[in-house]
């Protein structure tokens, strides 16, 4: 197989990067590579979304499912290669464009050795950054049009080595909650806040009781986080403002946790509020649930690994970032996997750049699992 073709692809995507459901130009060349292969083709599937179907030499009832994200995130490319994005305020700094072209690699080599029985279903899914693309798909009929016996995703992940992999049974990533919360009915003069409620004072105090909720309204064994993220209020030195505002995430890993803590967001705003005499506004979003990997799945990811040459290990704990692969985790039965592309910046980073180095590993890894659930004996 020519890699420096595929190399050569995924510089493209990088320098055309597309954010979620935009992803027009992305679905384009997907379809068309796919086409070009003698898959099945179906665009559209969920806005962006492109799926390709590669029938085994042997007939079969089984089908499995391979997925990668294609969005980019809505960010400045500050990276010097001669590939940087061209699109301003676009990046493909998660590595979307390497999972895409890993994935479209794999496509090449199992249609030119499809010595397995069944069917493989290579899912392109648009918008994972932060837009449910994933879950676009599903409500699209993606599993009623291809009903997917198991199903596996890669994640290229810089803390790792390259040649690594690791996986785990079980949550492999949080669930994702956002809040954003509006403080009012105060404000007044600044030399007087006797005579008016300091939203500002009662904002503060808010952030600071937030921050105390995972480590005394949780098990101290139970993985969470609560992290404010913004905090906006005023317009003035000599003004009380009227109302201020915060925003912030939740991130857990079973959902008693996840109702212990939106239960205790939403106490401590009021009981804050009642205090100072203010109104709230509370919007609470469970925007991604967690990732949660079957074992049968994972045992056959790592032993895909291996016979990939890859260092495969169970993880030892999971990530507290989301992933909305996790509402095709809880339609089927699955595993995904973190492959080592380190050394390189870290995700979401301004200078990040997929490691080309890791394509011929997630191709090999993919060959793997397919002969491993379909190959022929």
């Amino acid at each position: 197989m020519n890699i420096q073709k595929w190399v050569d692809i995924r510089h493209h995507l990088h320098q055309y990067p597309e954010t979620g459901f935009n992803e027009q130009h992305t679905a384009a060349l997907i379809a068309k590579l796919l086409t070009e292969l003698g898959l099945e083709v179906e665009t559209g599937v969920g806005n962006t979304g492109v799926v390709g179907v590669l029938r085994g030499r042997y007939q079969g009832s089984r089908m499995i499912g391979l997925r990668a994200d294609i969005d980019a995130l809505p960010m400045n490319d500050e990276g010097k290669s001669q590939w940087r994005s061209s699109h301003m305020g676009i990046a493909h700094a998660c590595g979307h464009d390497g999972h895409t072209t890993m994935l479209l690699a794999a496509a090449e080599y199992l249609a030119q050795h499809p010595n397995f029985e069944g069917s493989v279903c290579f899912i392109f899914q648009p918008a994972e950054e932060g837009l449910a693309g994933a879950k676009a798909m599903i409500d699209d009929g993606l599993f009623r049009r291809y009903p997917c016996d198991a199903v596996y995703a890669i994640h290229n992940w810089p803390e790792l080595e390259l040649g690594e992999l690791r996986t785990r049974i079980g949550p492999i990533m949080a669930a994702a909650d956002r809040f954003d919360i509006t403080l009012g009915g105060g404000g007044g003069h600044a030399a007087q806040p006797h005579l008016s409620a300091d939203t500002l004072l009662a904002t503060s105090e808010l952030v600071v009781s937030l921050n105390s909720l995972v480590s005394r309204k949780l098990n101290p064994h139970e993985s969470a986080l609560l992290t404010v993220t913004q905090i906006h209020g005023g317009l003035s030195h000599n003004m009380i403002p009227s109302e201020a505002s915060i925003t912030g995430t939740i991130r857990t890993f079973t959902s008693e946790a996840r109702d212990i803590l939106e239960q205790q967001v939403r106490l401590k705003t009021e009981h804050i509020c009642a205090a100072y005499g203010l109104q709230a506004k509370i919007r609470y979003n469970r925007y991604y649930p967690a990732t949660c990997n079957s074992e049968r799945e994972v045992t056959l990811a790592l032993k895909a690994a291996q016979q990939a040459g890859l260092s495969a290990k169970e993880a030892e704990h999971p990530a507290l970032t989301s992933e909305d692969f996790s509402f095709m985790l809880q339609e089927k039965p699955g595993a995904y996997v973190w492959l080592g592309s380190g050394p390189s910046y870290p995700l979401h980073h301004p200078s990040y750049d997929f490691n080309d180095e890791v394509i011929p590993y997630g191709l090999h890894w993919f060959y793997e699992i397919v002969q491993l659930e379909l190959g022929k004996i």
